[in-house]
């Protein structure tokens, strides 16, 4: 496993070099958000598309102007035309609707599952593989 600087989201091994897993667990800081957007941006560089699985152990937001990086932002750009598919595992209820209302006008298959589904979430991912 890698884990950012402050340990709020690390890297957890998947089963394809194309899924890149995360587990947060509290709160996100700046530098952690950083950290994640270079892993992926990584992970773009060397797969047409990817497919992404956060998993929300425990999500207690994240610092405020963390996602108003320009390494953030340009990841999350790059991510309309490289993530295949999105499954966001134990979101809070604003952060599904936020999911669930984007999945509608942007290009990315992304899915809202509960915390005691996520092998219902690891499952529907793994069928992109």
């Amino acid at each position: 496993m890698n884990a950012a600087p402050h340990g709020t989201i690390t890297r957890v091994p998947s089963p394809r070099a194309d899924l890149l897993a995360f587990d947060i667990f509290g709160k996100i800081s700046a530098e952690d958000l950083d950290w994640m957007a270079t892993e992926v941006d990584r992970a773009f560089e060397h797969f047409d598309e990817i497919d992404m699985l956060l998993v929300m152990r425990r999500f207690d937001g994240a610092e405020v102007g963390a996602a108003m990086d320009a390494k953030v932002l340009k990841v999350q750009f790059r991510s309309l035309a490289k993530v295949r598919k999105y499954a966001v595992v134990g979101a809070p209820t604003w952060v599904n609707a936020m999911i669930n209302a984007f999945d509608v006008v942007v290009p990315v298959d992304a899915r809202t599952f509960d915390l005691a589904d996520e092998a219902a979430a690891r499952r529907w991912i793994d069928e992109a593989g």
